[in-house]
């Protein structure tokens, strides 16, 4: 693997997610941490799968904007939405599963499926998932 182009890097002190802060190291980042509400906890405080789930649409965002400017298809409106799914194992343990649903106006719906399919061939968090957890895309044409 080649050298990483950046790296991001973030501390998670306290409780993790129960209660604690999640900081970057640049210090652009320092959120408090709390349970959702749904899995029993106080909530109140923004959680990891909302980081994970606003780091993936933004993510994902780039890449099908990046795909549409190689192939010359101008989007003038969009947006990503990411649901990141917390599910009990059998084990006791946790798994996740993720949909995203990307609107496009301005396109057919065939030009944006394909947008749609390209960007999630290239972006990191698709690479990361790939086989790993349940995901479903979609693209919605206004």
């Amino acid at each position: 693997m080649s050298a990483p182009l950046y790296v991001g890097i973030a501390t998670s002190t306290g409780d993790g997610r129960a209660g604690g802060r999640a900081r970057s190291d640049d210090g652009l980042l320092d959120l408090s941490l709390a349970i959702p509400r749904e899995m029993g906890g106080p909530g109140g405080a923004t959680n990891p799968e909302q980081l994970f789930a606003a780091g993936w649409a933004s993510c994902f965002h780039s890449a099908v904007k990046a795909v549409a400017a190689q192939r010359k298809i101008e989007v003038a409106d969009s947006a990503v939405v990411a649901e990141v799914g917390v599910h009990p194992t059998p084990e006791g343990g946790f798994s996740l599963s993720a949909a995203l649903r990307v609107e496009l106006s301005d396109v057919d719906q065939a030009t944006a499926d394909g947008l749609v399919e390209a960007a999630h061939a290239i972006c990191p968090y698709s690479h990361a998932t790939r086989g790993n957890i349940p995901v479903t895309v979609d693209a919605t044409v206004a």
